[in-house]
């Protein structure tokens, strides 16, 4: 399995972008790393790297090379877990891509549930939007994704389907926290954050705002809905989330409350559990994989799919 080894080295520097820091990641010297690239393109015939003065970027070559490669160490861990499995001990290593408004909820309960199990299973979550996971999907970046917006299911595999309820949040003395649910129009006396552009989140406040003839007083835009929960604390501010905490919708926070959108403004979109279309999913993988879908079965049994 040498010869992965080699190609996983290409692997890294195209993510990188960069030769020097793949090197240093790789804990190799970058003039050894250039030579194997050079001794590889010398074998093919063909350069697959771009030379940039700030670095270096895949050419059409590269990008054949990469699928190529990338499709080799998947089917390697497929099989290593497999392996694995035989002997009754569970390995492997789980890549999940998933939104920002996501990838902060349920899953870090699940992930240590599992491995209280199975504590020979590592993971790597990736924050990535919607468009973003899904080709990380296509080109074997990660082996789950966990989509909050739209996915064709004749290109991907869709494990489960849920439907999802935005809800309002705010600090728990916020005025709206006297409310059991609440109207979108009550949002406009304050400030708001919103997740950013490339956000399905996003995607549907923009809808629902057009369609009521509103304009929230949006004050900050930011990917990371961690902060924009916690900025909730310091200012008499409200920002939107999913009910994806264990248990149902549960803040985030202590001091934070959330609250539905009465029935008239309800805003709803679809979460979707993705894998790429025709893979075989390592076992640690498709097993956790299991894992979510019945998390996501027992917390909302009458909006899965």
């Amino acid at each position: 399995m040498k010869h992965l080894t080699h190609l996983n080295y290409i692997n890294v520097v195209a993510k990188i972008g960069s030769i020097r820091q793949a090197a240093e990641q790789l804990n190799i010297t970058s003039t050894a790393l250039n030579r194997r690239i050079l001794a590889l393109e010398d074998e093919l015939g063909h350069p697959i790297f771009e030379r940039l003065p700030q670095g270096v970027r895949l050419n059409v070559a590269g990008e054949l090379l990469i699928q190529h490669i990338r499709a080799s160490m998947a089917d390697l861990s497929k099989v290593t877990s497999q392996i694995a499995d035989l002997s009754g001990v569970r390995r492997g290593h789980v890549t999940i891509a998933g939104g920002g408004e996501i990838i902060g909820t349920f899953l870090p309960s699940l992930i240590a549930s599992y491995r209280r199990s199975h504590d020979g299973v590592s993971f790597e979550i990736l924050r990535r939007a919607a468009d973003e996971c899904l080709s990380a999907l296509q080109d074997f970046t990660c082996d789950i994704g966990i989509v909050f917006g739209p996915v064709a299911p004749s290109d991907y595999q869709i494990l489960a389907t849920i439907e999802l309820d935005v809800q309002a949040m705010f600090h728990h003395s916020h005025p709206l926290a006297s409310k059991a649910e609440i109207r979108l129009a009550d949002c406009l006396d304050y400030p708001v954050t919103l997740p950013t552009d490339n956000s399905g989140l996003r995607d549907i406040l923009h809808h629902a705002q057009a369609k009521r003839g509103l304009k929230l007083p949006h004050i900050i835009s930011s990917d990371s809905y961690e902060f924009m929960s916690h900025y909730c604390l310091h200012e008499n501010a409200i920002t939107f989330c999913l009910p994806l905490q264990e248990g149902g919708a549960r803040p985030l926070d202590r001091e934070l409350a959330t609250r539905p959108f009465v029935k008239r403004d309800r805003m709803t979109g679809l979460l979707h559990i993705v894998q790429a279309k025709g893979r075989v999913l390592p076992v640690a993988a498709a097993k956790f994989a299991e894992e979510i879908v019945q998390y996501l079965s027992h917390s909302f049994p009458d909006d899965i799919t």
